[in-house]
């Protein structure tokens, strides 16, 4: 049923051009002004407006990274980059057609780019995301690749190419490319100025960010695959508020968290007072399954799987907002 699945997501997503513009709530509310772009460049982005597959060698292993050029840009101004990693059994090409990240991308400007994990899972991949066992409990190969190293050299390689800003480098994800997300919030937090997993979030331990991590979240209440109230895989024992809760208090929050409701079957949670101007926000999507939110129509048979799909709120608009006010020391 899952190979099912992605198949329909291959062959029907990939023909979507954009997302569906949902309502976008306002960015949670932070003392950080709009964080600039640096300049100017040395080198020029061609085919802009355009998706470009590269082919890379990172840590001794062949990897393959999707690479979405804004239609907007000049080449000679640094713009923001965001990694928006895909999730179990799935691909780099699936993540871009899922998520839609493409038009938010033409339309603020910043390079959208997805990474493709190594270990396979159906017609698709895994992470290894570290001490953290696969879907059905199965343990990594000890001779996996270590995809946070991949992933922070590939944002080194990545700034040799293209005109990047290395302070403002963001993770995203989709439920293990989530848990990925999370991960990096720990494991490279001078790397990625801010994390938003989607279906997905996790608080790593030992987590050894060495600065208070912005975090923002988005999850269903009907998530079957990763429950919101937790008590799911090995990999899926706590709730989504309980994450969110660690993680504010790693970034030292000492506010009492304050609801809103920013669309009707949304609620917006957020955790501030945090330390270095940090805040913590969880979006809780009432009645929406393992989905992005926001995101291009689903085929019928991924909703049914996966759950109800709901435009109530534009993940990808409300985390750019949440990103572009977030920049690295």
């Amino acid at each position: 049923m899952r190979t099912a699945v992605a198949v329909a997501l291959v062959t029907v997503l990939a023909a979507c051009s954009s997302s569906s513009h949902a309502v976008t709530p306002s960015s949670p509310a932070t003392t950080t002004s709009p964080a600039t772009a640096t300049g100017p460049c040395t080198h020029a982005l061609a085919g802009v407006g355009t998706t470009r597959a590269l082919s890379l060698a990172i840590d001794g292993h062949a990897r393959v990274v999707r690479v979405h050029l804004p239609t907007r840009d000049s080449g000679r101004v640094a713009l923001p980059l965001v990694l928006n990693l895909h999730g179990s059994d799935s691909n780099a090409l699936q993540q871009e057609a899922l998520s839609g990240m493409d038009a938010t991308a033409d339309q603020d400007t910043f390079l959208a780019v997805y990474p493709q994990a190594l270990l396979p899972a159906g017609i698709g991949f895994d992470w290894n995301v570290p001490d953290v066992p696969l879907r059905g409990g199965k343990a990594v190969p000890p001779d996996a690749a270590d995809d946070v190293s991949f992933l922070t050299h590939l944002v080194t390689e990545l700034e040799s190419r293209y005109c990047i800003d290395p302070r403002r480098v963001y993770a995203t994800g989709f439920s293990g490319g989530a848990r990925m997300a999370s991960q990096l919030g720990c494991d490279a937090s001078t790397v990625f100025a801010a994390i938003a997993p989607v279906t997905g979030l996790r608080f790593p331990t030992p987590c050894n960010a060495t600065r208070a991590v912005p975090v923002v979240t988005f999850h269903g209440t009907a998530d079957r695959t990763d429950p919101y109230a937790g008590n799911g895989e090995a990999y899926w024992t706590y709730s989504v508020v309980d994450a969110a809760t660690r993680w504010a208090v790693k970034d030292g929050c000492t506010g009492a968290p304050t609801t809103s409701r920013p669309a009707g079957s949304v609620t917006f949670t957020l955790y501030a007072r945090c330390a270095d101007g940090a805040t913590v926000g969880l979006y809780t999507i009432a009645g929406e399954g393992h989905e992005w939110p926001g995101g291009p129509k689903l085929p019928r048979a991924v909703t049914r799987l996966l759950g109800a799909q709901s435009d109530a709120i534009n993940a990808d608009d409300v985390m750019w907002q949440f990103f572009r006010l977030r920049v690295l020391p």
